[in-house]
């Protein structure tokens, strides 16, 4: 009989039950789809005695996940702990060390340790799959490394968080304030424990990092993201935003330049009728464009029980067929760090602001827009009361050095209130 494959699974929270749950109910099928038995031979987590809706009785427990990673009885490690240091990365460095694959859906890990844990794999003959660390369901690090390994690819883009999708979809349909969503986005648990992981855009600028090391073949570097999160937006952001075209949406651009990797996470206007500005609630959707293929939109679950357990299952189901295959698509030993690039090509931007309102007030704003070389395409004062007008400027499309040379300019001018608002309108 073909021996078994045997599972140590460190984690068992919502993730680390789903894949209990697929291995206990469909074994059979596991095995065929394999040629061999998948099996759980131990588990490890805080809590022994917590009850998670699944039998764990029959696996061997270990207290500490670095035993757990070390035991004879276990072929392939599965990570699903989550944090970028501590247990999660002493557990896989040690199961590196004493000779298992490993599977991990953990993005901070790897976005901050992929590199090193990628040589030390393949050094050692042995491999690390991530499809569960990066927009949940949707088997993008397969299409990368494998489907359209034959492709130059030029951009990837796409919506990796469903918590800020949740929110910002939720504002435009309710029609209610960040904070008031932001509470009830808590209130449901969808918000990570640090909440700024999420609203800060870090938590997609990992996927994204991870995403952008694979598509363009150097080493990962989260430290290059430019991350803008998006907690300064308004309902009024959202409701302009919508009376233009338009949606906004937490979105990751990575491309190669002349100048070097381009890595963004930030708000973006999106047209209202594109596929990512339909995207609801918390669907992730993910665009790959490669010179061959060329654009290629994958949607789907960004996160939860089901989706994620089932993009690490296609992990493991890889491994036990024999598929052997480098951490980030190419030999971790060969790539290079890519040199940072700022985005530079040309965009149109929407502007918020709050005007004095006096006489030649936007005069004023307008000569340093046409100082720093930044034509105006529409303007709009949305409410207005005795001491303050709000304003919205789109603009032609500029480079985001002149617009920060504006912003920074507009503080002399004495009649802006506040910080303005600034947010690329982007082409998808």
């Amino acid at each position: 009989m073909t021996q078994p494959l045997r599972l140590g699974i460190a984690g068992l929270g919502t993730v680390g039950t789903g894949v209990i749950k697929i291995v206990r109910q469909k074994a059979n099928l596991l095995a065929a789809r394999t040629g061999r038995p998948i099996e759980i031979s131990a588990v490890s987590a805080r809590n022994r005695d917590k009850d998670r809706g699944v039998p764990i009785s029959g696996y061997a427990w270990e207290d500490d996940p670095v035993a757990l990673a070390t035991r004879d009885d276990v072929d392939v490690f599965v990570e699903l702990m989550g944090g970028s240091d501590g247990p999660a990365k002493a557990a896989t460095e040690a199961a590196i060390a004493a000779g298992k694959d490993v599977v991990t859906a953990n993005k901070a890990m790897l976005a901050v340790h992929g590199q090193a844990l990628a040589e030390a794999a393949e050094k050692a003959g042995h491999v690390i799959r991530f499809e569960a660390a990066v927009a949940g369901g949707i088997p993008v690090v397969k299409a990368l490394t494998e489907g359209l390994a034959g492709n130059e690819i030029t951009r990837v883009m796409g919506v990796m968080n469903g918590t800020c999708n949740y929110i910002l979809t939720r504002m435009e349909d309710a029609g209610l304030p960040y904070e008031k969503v932001f509470a009830e986005a808590d209130a449901l648990g969808y918000l990570e424990a640090d909440p700024n992981l999420d609203v800060g855009g870090i938590d997609a600028g990992h996927k994204l990092s991870l995403l952008a090391a694979i598509a363009f073949g150097t080493q990962v570097d989260f430290d290059a993201v430019e991350l803008e999160g998006i907690q300064k937006l308004s309902i009024d952001d959202i409701r302009t935003a919508a009376s233009l075209g338009y949606r906004i949406k937490l979105l990751g651009v990575a491309q190669m330049t002349g100048r070097g990797l381009e890595q963004r996470m930030s708000p973006c206007l999106v047209p209202a009728d594109s596929p990512i500005g339909q995207l609801q609630g918390g669907t992730n959707m993910v665009v790959l464009e490669g010179d061959s293929v060329g654009q290629i939109v994958m949607r789907g679950a960004g996160a939860g029980e089901g989706p994620t357990a089932s993009a690490v299952m296609s992990d493991i189901i890889e491994i036990a067929r024999g598929t052997r295959l480098t951490t980030f698509g190419q030999p971790a030993a060969g790539l290079e760090k890519a040199r940072p690039a700022r985005a530079t090509a040309p965009a149109p931007y929407y502007l918020r602001m709050i005007l004095n309102d006096r006489p030649g007030a936007m005069a004023k704003i307008a000569t340093v827009l046409g100082e720093a070389g930044i034509s105006i395409d529409r303007m709009r004062q949305t409410r207005h009361d005795s001491a303050s007008a709000p304003v919205v400027i789109v603009t032609h499309k500029t480079s985001r050095d002149a617009l920060d040379a504006a912003l920074a300019a507009f503080g002399g001018t004495g009649v802006v209130l506040g910080e303005p608002v600034a947010i690329r309108i982007e082409r998808v």
